[in-house]
């Protein structure tokens, strides 16, 4: 009797086999610590096939991280409904976010621990993608003010840096929840969102926080307990 042949499969299938491979193992055991060997094991693939398809372990570790990132960037993106009013545009792209990262927590492992402990090209790979999302979040809140102050030509500077830190902060917000039992995405999702919109809220009703005027001397002022705002040691 003839050896039974195995049903062809597309390329293009059996590369995501191999990826969806990679990443779970990269993601459970790390970079260095993931051989190619367990990583074809898993596929239910030969190693010389994974070297056919993706050429080494680098190039494996690379199309790891752009697919999970473009995954992610296209998550955010597709869970916001723009026509909705601000806050609810923002409480959606968190929910897609933290949706996106709980249902797949190898892949955001790759892209928040492994990528950038690695070396550069990696990490370029993540920070393209940390900078498109936080461009996005950007524009989602920039929209918002421009709306609630009635004033179209708002500079984008203005919020710029409260993009940067809300992505900060679900970054490791994701990574908190992910390590922690018990933690959904929705709570998760509040959790941001309580702590940002309380300040967005009253930045888009024109009632921004400000530093307390300088003291004569040109001081910026005392903090709490006498310390001077400028002589106290940043955090």
């Amino acid at each position: 009797m003839g050896a039974v042949k195995t049903k062809r499969m597309p390329r293009a299938v059996r590369e995501q086999q191999m990826l969806d491979a990679a990443v779970r193992t990269f993601g459970q055991r790390g970079y260095m610590a993931a051989s190619m060997d367990e990583i074809a094991e898993l596929a239910g693939v030969s190693k010389p096939l994974v070297y056919l398809y993706l050429t080494s372990k680098e190039h494996l570790f690379t199309a790891c991280i752009r697919r999970e990132a473009e995954a992610l960037v296209e998550a955010v993106r597709a869970g916001v409904r723009r026509e909705l009013p601000a806050d609810r545009q923002l409480w959606e792209g968190l929910g897609a976010f933290f949706t996106h990262t709980s249902r797949n927590p190898d892949g955001w492992a790759v892209l928040h621990l492994q990528a950038r402990t690695h070396g550069e090209p990696f990490a370029a790979v993540v920070t393209a993608m940390r900078e498109e999302i936080v461009v996005f979040v950007t524009q989602l809140i920039v929209d918002a003010a421009r709306e609630a102050h009635r004033d179209p030509h708002l500079p984008e500077r203005e919020v710029a840096g409260l993009a940067e830190a809300l992505v900060g902060a679900a970054e490791s917000l994701a990574a908190w929840a992910n390590a922690t039992p018990g933690i959904t995405a929705r709570q998760a999702a509040a959790t941001l969102m309580n702590f940002a919109w309380a300040g967005l809220g009253d930045l888009m009703d024109g009632r921004p926080w400000s530093p307390p005027e300088p003291d004569h001397d040109g001081t910026g002022g005392t903090l709490p307990g006498g310390t001077s705002a400028e002589s106290s040691p940043t955090t």
